[in-house]
């Protein structure tokens, strides 16, 4: 694939390079880790940051195993970015996703898209996603926000009130 991927960006057919991306984007998330090895290897360190782009908007449960793949191999950061790509989706994925990873033994990388979601979304959003799974997602979200700001965590714990969902 990096081969094809090296002749294709040598002959200019960026549009044909990107799909095999989108393409490569869907394998099984075991394979992520070496390809991103290789790609940083052959020099194509932006065609990776591309791949986890794409990776992001895979479904939850294949973001959470690329994110936990991704993890599992020590490439945290790369696991951190695509979870952050990934956080624009619906609150519902994002519960998904997070539930995922949890359940696959990956608190650090449901911790960090609770994180990021956290970061970018509003109170009214974290308090609807913790409503997919308020004993699970309730506490991480709180702790997300505090470490965020003071103020954060006042306006999620107002708004999990407001939406009837248990904070303690």
């Amino acid at each position: 694939m990096v081969g094809e991927l090296l002749a294709l960006r040598a002959q200019g057919h960026g549009g044909a390079a990107h799909a095999l991306l989108c393409e490569a984007a869907g394998w099984p998330a075991e394979r992520l880790p070496g390809l991103a090895d290789e790609l940083v290897r052959a020099g194509l360190a932006a065609d990776w940051g591309t791949l986890l782009w794409e990776a992001a908007s895979l479904p939850p449960e294949r973001l959470a195993a690329a994110a936990a793949a991704l993890g599992e191999a020590g490439r945290e950061a790369d696991s951190d970015r695509l979870l952050r790509q990934g956080v624009s989706r619906p609150t519902a994925e994002i519960a998904d996703a997070a539930l995922a990873l949890g359940a696959a033994g990956r608190p650090r990388e449901a911790d960090a898209l609770l994180d990021a979601f956290v970061r970018v979304r509003t109170a009214e959003e974290a308090a609807d996603l913790a409503r997919r799974d308020p004993r699970r997602l309730t506490p991480r979200l709180l702790r997300a926000a505090a470490a965020l700001s003071p103020n954060h965590h006042r306006d999620l714990a107002h708004a999990l009130r407001v939406a009837g969902v248990a904070t303690a």
